[in-house]
């Protein structure tokens, strides 16, 4: 066989491929099946695709008017119900269908087409309209808030996301519990006090204490914070500063607490500090006069 001939073959093996892929394009070059919305196209690849070009714009606004997408179907019937997007679509100058939009469903060899919307495609005003497309969560945290999303999301993601509490009203700066949960270990539950007299909307920890609000420290109570605070061992010093105990030191021995405070028929004696706050005052009545 000449070199003559051999080419000759080839060129004929190509002009059958070029054919094979006008009458049979689903055979020959598709890459994927189409989704739902479009399976009533069946195999006409050129309902969307011209010749050498590709999808292009004017075959997808044949079928979906850019003026009605979000209001009316393919068939110019009125939708139920008009779609976020709408406004979006109608504000394109220049709408490139194919930048987001994909008909197949990934290629058959990687199942991989898939399009990442850009919010650069939006108009300004639009862009910072979220609810213009999303639909604002309606949950404990977000229902008060009013400030624009991008205070704290961003439009790569929606986590993880930067909370300002600048952008909460200052009657709900004042309602810690509005959004959070108390804490209810040892330390917090008999607390009623605002969160904000220790912690910070900045972070949760470190805290400042004010110890003297719950327990005056005189020259009798000023001594090594593990004289107290015997809990585990963990936190500041190696030791949890939200347990304490009165017992150990001097004259406060289980059994001399025990035996003064049945004498006065007190029998819930666990927690000193709700009485005693102030070791130079003398709690009044029957304990009442450590409580806020």
């Amino acid at each position: 066989m000449n070199k003559r001939t051999v080419l000759y073959v080839i060129a004929a093996n190509v002009l059958a491929l070029i054919a094979l892929t006008f009458i049979y394009p689903e055979f020959m070059v598709s890459p994927g099946s189409t989704g739902a919305a479009h399976a009533t196209l069946g195999n006409d690849c050129f309902a969307c695709h011209q010749p050498f070009l590709g999808a292009s714009e004017a075959r997808c606004q044949s079928c979906h008017a850019l003026a009605d997408i979000g209001i009316k179907d393919t068939q110019g019937r009125p939708l139920a119900r008009k779609g976020k997007t709408a406004k979006f679509h109608h504000a394109l100058a220049n709408p490139d269908c194919m930048g987001c939009h994909s008909i197949h469903r990934g290629s058959k060899l990687t199942q991989g087409d898939i399009r990442r919307f850009s919010h650069d495609l939006l108009p300004a005003d639009i862009r910072q309209d979220c609810a213009s497309c999303h639909t604002k969560p309606t949950n404990a945290l977000h229902r008060p808030l009013t400030a624009n999303c991008g205070a704290c999301h961003s439009s790569e993601a929606w986590k993880p996301a930067q909370f300002s509490h600048a952008s909460l009203p200052k009657t709900a700066l004042a309602q810690c519990q509005s959004c959070h949960e108390k804490p209810q270990d040892r330390m917090h539950r008999p607390f009623t006090g605002n969160c904000g007299s220790c912690h910070s909307t900045t972070a949760w920890e470190p805290a400042t204490f004010n110890h003297n609000r719950y327990f005056v420290l005189d020259k009798d109570h000023n001594t090594d914070c593990a004289t107290c605070h015997t809990g585990n061992l963990r936190g500041i010093g190696g030791t949890d500063f939200k347990q304490y105990t009165c017992y150990g030191c001097h004259e406060h021995t289980p059994a001399k607490i025990r035996a003064e405070h049945l004498e006065e028929g007190i029998r819930n004696f666990n927690n000193c500090v709700k009485c005693h706050r102030d070791p130079r005052v003398e709690p009044e009545g029957y304990g009442e006069s450590g409580d806020d």
